[in-house]
């Protein structure tokens, strides 16, 4: 096999991306969204998303179309003037409301990647873990820990297996990486 093919392939076509709709106050968190997206055009992965053209949400989708990839985003039309700001890039789905744009996005997608985000990065990212543990779906699910952003959240988890509350084969869920390459790296490798 052709070492670049072996590279570019993947068991995923479609990617969903959650992030924030802000890009935080260090750069280390736009840095990893450009490097995501670049990550996912290397291995030619289509993005799914929440539609917006700011924050990181902007700049992921932004990288992923630059370098050739289908950008799917799926906003509700509530969040348009607030999230899109400027001109979007690839196809926009708008939905009725956040129910929606969830499921919009599962059921687009191969695989599930959060980076940095608030409470709306946290809610996708939560739904998704709990589907998984429920069976409603067996799609990966991972988290870019960039500089450590996400270690109170799986600190948490630790200490929520530890007192009874998840099963310690559900808490490999959720799959975590300090970079993009990585984490996509094990996702391909989760089963």
């Amino acid at each position: 096999m052709d070492e670049n093919k072996a590279l570019n392939s993947s068991r995923f076509k479609r990617v969903c991306v959650f992030c924030g709709s802000s890009s935080g106050k260090r750069n280390c968190y736009s840095d990893a969204a450009l490097e995501l997206g670049k990550e996912l055009v290397s291995r030619k992965l289509d993005l799914v998303y929440g539609g917006g053209s700011v924050g990181l949400m902007g700049l992921v989708s932004q990288e992923v179309h630059r370098g050739g990839g289908h950008v799917l985003g799926i906003i509700p039309k509530t969040l348009m003037n607030k999230e899109i700001t400027g001109e979007t890039v690839g196809e926009v789905k708008a939905v009725a409301d956040m129910h929606q744009r969830k499921a919009e996005m599962a059921r687009h997608s191969d695989c599930f990647i959060a980076l940095p985000g608030g409470y709306g990065t946290l809610e996708e990212l939560l739904e998704v873990i709990t589907w998984a543990q429920l069976g409603i779906h067996d799609k990966p699910v991972g988290l870019v820990n960039v500089d450590g952003y996400y270690n109170y959240l799986l600190s948490f988890l630790d200490k929520a297996v530890d007192d009874g509350f998840i099963k310690p084969t559900q808490r490999s869920i959720i799959v975590s990486a300090p970079t993009a390459r990585e984490l996509v790296q094990k996702l391909e490798c989760f089963v």
